[in-house]
């Protein structure tokens, strides 16, 4: 079981990551632009990801992957932290990032990473 803790955790290996809080709950953000943040039910976490796998998440385990109607127009998934696999997690907090970084940024964390 996932925890805004360990949410914590995975994304302090990624560069440049500042926490802060968006609309009143904790959230992490890479250079001032928001990637994940927790909702205000602190049990579900909100992430950026392709619309295309957002509905691969969504039609392969409703009940982890899901959206609201606030969310539908946006590249968004909420992840139900009780229900999610640590190294899903890990991965959909990298995409998240990556979607947001800045392109040099993302550069340099591949290059120190490798692929």
């Amino acid at each position: 079981m996932a925890s805004w803790e360990s949410v914590r955790e995975l994304a302090a290996d990624l560069p440049e990551v500042i926490e802060g809080s968006s609309y009143g709950t904790p959230a992490l953000r890479v250079r001032k632009k928001l990637f994940a943040r927790l909702r205000e039910d602190s049990e579900t976490l909100v992430v950026f990801t392709d619309p295309l796998e957002r509905e691969a998440l969504i039609q392969g385990d409703p009940q982890t992957f899901y959206i609201t109607p606030h969310y539908a127009d946006y590249p968004a998934v909420l992840i139900d932290l009780a229900r999610v696999d640590a190294e899903e997690l890990r991965e959909l907090l990298i995409e998240s990032w990556r979607r947001r970084a800045p392109k040099r940024l993302r550069e340099a964390y591949d290059a120190q990473s490798g692929p």
